[in-house]
C-alpha cells in the first residue's frame, strides 16, 4: 500500500472516529445548560446520552459483521452518511422528544461506523505499521477529545449548543470525500455469507431491556410490572443469544475469540474502565456548572489535562507494547487512572474556577497519565489478538462492550445516584424543620439532581439554605459515584494482570 493511501485511510478514519468523540465529550459539557433550556428531568437528560449509547451498543456488532461480509468501506460510509444526517436533525430539534429520537439515530449510524474504523485501520496496515498507525489515530482522535470539551463549553456558554452537532457535517463530508477517492474496498472473503440476524434481534432487544429499565426504574420503582419485564426480559434475551451464538454456523460473536485469554481479559479491562470513564465526567460536568460554580467554558477545560497528557504519551505507547507485550502497561494505566477517579471525590464545595489547580487538577492529571499509558496498548492487544480476517467484529465486539458499559453505567449509576441525592436532600431538609408541604415540593424536585430549585416566595434565608442542602446533597452523591469509577478501574488493571498476555499471539 502506497504512502498517499496510507495517508487518506488515517484521514478518513480519524475523521469520522473524531465525530463520535466531539458529540460525546463536547455534549457533556452542554448537557446543565441544554437541561435548563430544555427543561429536563435527570431521567430525560440521560436518555439523550443513552439514546445514543443504546442503539450504538446493541447494533455495533451488526456494523462490525456487516463491514467484513459486504464491505468495510461501504458500511463506513452509510454510517457516517447516517451519523451526520442525523446530527442536523439533532442541532435543529424542537423539543426533547425529537433530539432524543435524533440521538437514537446518531446511534444507528455511529454502530455502522465505529467498528469500520479500526477495522480498516488492521487491515490495510500490518506488522509494525498497525501499531504506529493505531498510535496515531489514538494521539488525533484523542486530540479532538481535548478540544471537543473546549469548544462545547464556550459554544454553550453563548447559547449555541445547537452548534456542537453541526461542527461534524464538514468532517463528514472529508471523510466521504477520502475514503470514495483513495481508500480500497476490502472484505472477509472466508466468512460465513449470512448475517446473524437471531443474534442481532436477540442482543438489540436484551440492551434495550435492560438499558431501559434501568433507566426508567427511579421513577416507577424497580417493583413496577413495567420495569420488572423489560428488565428480566432483556436478561432472558442475552442469555438466550450467548446461546444462540454458541450454537450458530454463522455467529455475529465468534465465541472462540473469547478463547484467547488476552481477547476476554481486554474486553473485560474495557468494560470496566469505559464504564468508570463514561460516568464520572458524565456527573462532573453537572458538580461543576451547576453546584461549583464554573462557567461552561471554564468547565470545558477542567479535563483539558487528560487530554493534553494522553495525546502526548499514547503514541509511544503503543510502540512500547510492541516491545515489552501489553500486560504491563495496561495494569499500570488503570490503576492510574483509578487514583485520578478517587481524586474527584475530595474536594467538596469550592470557590470555583479560583481553586482548581488544588482541586480538580491533580485529578485531571492522574486520569490523563492512565488513560495515556492504556488506550493504544488495549486496541493493539484487541485486535492482535483476534485474526485479520475478524479484524471487522473484534472491533465491533470491543467497541460494543466499551458502549455497553457506557449504557449500563450510567442507567445503573443513575439509579444510585437518584436514591442517594434524594435520601440526602430529603434528611437535610427534615433536619431543618421545613414545613410539610417544602419537604414535599423539594422531594418532588430530587429527579432533577443538582438542578433542584426551592419554591418561590420564600424567604431569603430559607431559599439560601435549600439551595446549599441541594449541592451538598449533589457532592455527597458524587464522591460515591467518583469511589464507584475509581473501584472500576483498579478491577480493570486487576483483570489485565491476570488475564492479558497468558497466550501466544494467533497467526
Amino acid at each position: 500500500m502506497s504512502k498517499r493511501t496510507e495517508f487518506w485511510v488515517l484521514v478518513a478514519t480519524i475523521l469520522a472516529s473524531s465525530m463520535a468523540f466531539i458529540d460525546s465529550t463536547a455534549l457533556n459539557v452542554a448537557l446543565p445548560i441544554i437541561q435548563a433550556e430544555l427543561k429536563m428531568d435527570a431521567s430525560q437528560v440521560s436518555w439523550v446520552a443513552n439514546g445514543y449509547l443504546l442503539f450504538l451498543s446493541a447494533l455495533i456488532l451488526v456494523g462490525g459483521s456487516l463491514g467484513d461480509h459486504y464491505g468495510r468501506k461501504r458500511i463506513y460510509m452509510i454510517g457516517i452518511a447516517v451519523f451526520s444526517a442525523s446530527s442536523l436533525v439533532c442541532g435543529l430539534a424542537p423539543s426533547v422528544a425529537v433530539l432524543i429520537a435524533a440521538r437514537m439515530v446518531q446511534g444507528v449510524g455511529g454502530a455502522l461506523m465505529v467498528p469500520g474504523s479500526l477495522a480498516l485501520i488492521s487491515v490495510m496496515f500490518s506488522g509494525e505499521k498497525r501499531g504506529k498507525a493505531i498510535g496515531t489515530w489514538s494521539t488525533f482522535t484523542t486530540l479532538t477529545s481535548l478540544v471537543a470539551p473546549i469548544v462545547g463549553g464556550v459554544l454553550a456558554g453563548a447559547g449555541l449548543w445547537r452548534a456542537i452537532f453541526f461542527i461534524n457535517l464538514p468532517l463528514a463530508v472529508i471523510a466521504i470525500y477520502a475514503l470514495i477517492n483513495y481508500v480500497p474496498e476490502s472484505r472477509d472473503e472466508g466468512g460465513a455469507k449470512r448475517l446473524d440476524f437471531a443474534g442481532a434481534l436477540l442482543v438489540t432487544l436484551g440492551l434495550a431491556g435492560v438499558t431501559f429499565g434501568l433507566t426508567e426504574a427511579p421513577n416507577y420503582g424497580f417493583g413496577h410490572p413495567l420495569i420488572l419485564v423489560t428488565l428480566v426480559g432483556g436478561i432472558v434475551a442475552l442469555i438466550v443469544f450467548v446461546v444462540v451464538e454458541a450454537r450458530s454456523d454463522h455467529p455475529m460473536v465468534p465465541l472462540g475469540l473469547f478463547r484467547s485469554s488476552t481477547f476476554s481479559g481486554t474486553n473485560a479491562l474495557t468494560f470496566f474502565l469505559y464504564g468508570a470513564l463514561t460516568i464520572v465526567p458524565y456527573f462532573l460536568s453537572f458538580n461543576l456548572v451547576q453546584v461549583q460554580g464554573y462557567p461552561p467554558r471554564e468547565a470545558g477545560l477542567v479535563l483539558l489535562p487528560l487530554g493534553i497528557i494522553l495525546a502526548l504519551v499514547s503514541r509511544r505507547m503503543g510502540a512500547i507494547a510492541d516491545r515489552i507485550g501489553p500486560r504491563p502497561l495496561l495494569t499500570i494505566g488503570p490503576a492510574l487512572a483509578g487514583v485520578g477517579f478517587f481524586l474527584f471525590a475530595l474536594p467538596g464545595l469550592t470557590n470555583g474556577p479560583t481553586d482548581y489547580w488544588t482541586t480538580y487538577f491533580p485529578a485531571a492529571l492522574f486520569l490523563g497519565l492512565g488513560m495515556g499509558i492504556t488506550v493504544a496498548p488495549l486496541t493493539t492487544a484487541v485486535m492482535g489478538a483476534a485474526p485479520a480476517s475478524s479484524s471487522g467484529i473484534a472491533s465491533g465486539i470491543n467497541n460494543a462492550v466499551a458502549r455497553t458499559a457506557g449504557v449500563l453505567a450510567i442507567a445503573i449509576v443513575s439509579s444510585i445516584a437518584l436514591v442517594r441525592f434524594g435520601g440526602l436532600l430529603d434528611a437535610k431538609v427534615l433536619s431543618m424543620n421545613a414545613p410539610q408541604t417544602i419537604q414535599t415540593q423539594m422531594h418532588e424536585e430530587a429527579s432533577k439532581l443538582a438542578n433542584a430549585t426551592p419554591p418561590q416566595d420564600l424567604p431569603n434565608n430559607m431559599t439560601n439554605v435549600l439551595e446549599e442542602a441541594v449541592k451538598m446533597s449533589y457532592i455527597e452523591t458524587f464522591r460515591l459515584i467518583s469511589i464507584i469509577g475509581a473501584v472500576m478501574a483498579w478491577l480493570s488493571a486487576l483483570l489485565a494482570f491476570l488475564m492479558v498476555g497468558r497466550e501466544r499471539k494467533p497467526a
